[in-house]
């Protein structure tokens, strides 16, 4: 017979969980009215009815968002003879504005429009073990990138989530594990080039190389790098089908997530055969810990490898092992205390 629970037993956690799609949808919607970008263009705070009449919306649905978005802390509130006025706090006016080199608008508008939707199918996804990208969007998913960059807007999209992430994250990756030996770098799947950049200002004396898709690479070009990047070049090609560049060290990030063990080595092999003699790979990914119980972050990303890829998140050992198979040795890896983490091999002289 099962225990009877303690008078006082609240399920605190159990209901934080069950809102936290609010909490999202919250996050999501500000950014899509723009609600932090009018705060900031006025650089004074606001009432709700200026914020409603600014971002086109009701002025209480607007009133009830702006209270929602002062309880999570990413609004500041002042009172002025009984009404209330909005300004930004610090987190929203330098990762929630559009125009903040460190803008995280561009990765919650794809998590809104593309990732979210592909959660709404994760019960399938945990039943069937494969990803719901047909379901979601009514595409193949057979062709993992021809799913992901299903349309040029889509690939856009994309690639804004990825600049976004290593504008934050990539000099913490970059600088886990001493590069300064790798002076050739070729960075496999470089999308928008933001961690090419990062490399550069982190070691002087290195060119990156980002291998990407042509239409990728296309993109990259226009958008993302300038002509004022010049120790960073461009390859077009499948790093699955084409030669690669030779180069001192490859850069795999959040590459290895998107595949099975079978598909990571076959690269792994492929970059082992290009790679210089004393040269190097370097991973970087999300890792778990060795015993499975978090980071929860790299725990829920796993869950999101399920519902979109063919791929999951990984130990570091696990890691060590697929560069083993592929060749490589005095394999080391570094925690950052952050999301993003970094595992390196070595090939031998």
């Amino acid at each position: 017979m099962q225990a009877a629970p303690a008078a006082d037993m609240y399920p605190r956690k159990i209901l934080e969980y069950m809102e936290g799609f609010l909490i999202s949808k919250t996050v999501f919607t500000s950014c899509e009215l723009g609600v932090f970008d009018v705060l900031l263009a006025a650089e004074r705070p606001l009432s709700a009815e200026e914020i409603s009449q600014a971002v086109g919306a009701s002025v209480d649905g607007t009133q009830r968002l702006l209270g929602a978005c002062t309880g999570l802390q990413l609004l500041n509130t002042q009172w002025d003879d009984g009404q209330a006025f909005y300004s930004n706090t610090e987190q929203s006016r330098v990762f929630l504005t559009r125009s903040s080199p460190l803008s995280l608008y561009q990765s919650i508008q794809y998590s809104s429009r593309t990732i979210y939707l592909c959660w709404h199918y994760l019960t399938d996804a945990v039943r069937e073990g494969r990803n719901q990208y047909e379901k979601a969007f009514g595409v193949s998913s057979k062709d993992l990138f021809q799913a992901l960059y299903r349309s040029d807007e889509e690939m856009v999209k994309f690639m804004h989530l990825m600049n976004s992430i290593w504008n934050i994250c990539g000099k913490d990756v970059v600088t886990a594990l001493d590069l300064t030996p790798f002076e050739v770098v070729c960075d496999l799947g470089g999308c928008s080039g933001a961690l090419a950049k990062q490399c550069t200002l982190a070691y002087p004396k290195c060119t990156v190389t980002i291998f990407d898709l042509p239409k990728v690479v296309r993109v990259s070009r226009e958008h993302f790098v300038s002509a004022a990047d010049q120790r960073i070049g461009f390859c077009e090609g499948d790093f699955f089908k084409d030669s690669l560049p030779a180069a001192d060290l490859f850069i795999l990030a959040r590459i290895l997530h998107d595949w099975t063990d079978e598909r990571c080595i076959e690269l792994l092999c492929r970059i082992y055969k290009a790679c210089k003699p004393g040269g190097g790979v370097l991973l970087v990914e999300a890792l778990l810990n060795e015993d499975g119980s978090g980071p929860l972050t790299a725990q829920l990303y796993s869950l999101n490898m399920l519902v979109q890829t063919e791929g999951r998140e990984r130990t570091g050992a696990q890691y060590a092992a697929l560069l083993a198979s592929s060749g490589f040795t005095n394999i080391q890896h570094r925690l950052t205390g952050k999301i993003y983490d970094a595992v390196l091999g070595h090939k031998e002289t």
